[in-house]
């Protein structure tokens, strides 16, 4: 017999947005993601279209874009989405290519060991990045 430890932790994280293909476009073309799995289901009563990504590394959490059809208008500022990166200038130069916007340009903040910057996707999520560097704790 096969025993499973099940633990709690974080496995994934929802994006609320309005239109599900184009913020799709987005993070697929900025970031690399690969759709796993679509689904059209209901919440409370509420029709629903998601996209689930692959994890884009061992263990990862998953991502997943969530759009309610009843809901015109996304809220921008429910959460920061945060993505880590080997050059972040390069991935912010994608994000503008794909529609994206640069909201805090490529910060050195070496006490902490990374380069950060803030960008907002094609419906105003804003989204931190993050490169490590090395000299950080």
């Amino acid at each position: 017999k096969v025993f499973f430890i099940v633990t709690d932790h974080f496995g994934f994280s929802k994006l609320i947005v309005t239109d599900l293909d184009k913020v799709a476009d987005f993070y697929k073309s900025v970031f690399g993601l690969t759709e796993m799995v679509r689904v059209d289901s209901d919440v409370g009563g509420r029709e629903i279209s998601e996209i689930m990504f692959n994890p884009t590394a061992e263990g990862a959490a998953t991502f997943v874009l969530f759009k309610f059809h009843d809901q015109h208008a996304p809220s921008s500022s429910e959460t920061i989405s945060g993505f880590q990166t080997g050059d972040v200038v390069a991935l912010i130069e994608r994000a503008k290519s794909a529609g994206g916007k640069v909201v805090a340009p490529v910060r050195d903040m070496p006490e902490h060991g990374v380069k950060v910057a803030f960008i907002e996707d094609v419906e105003g999520h804003l989204i931190e990045v993050v490169e490590l560097i090395s000299g950080g704790h």
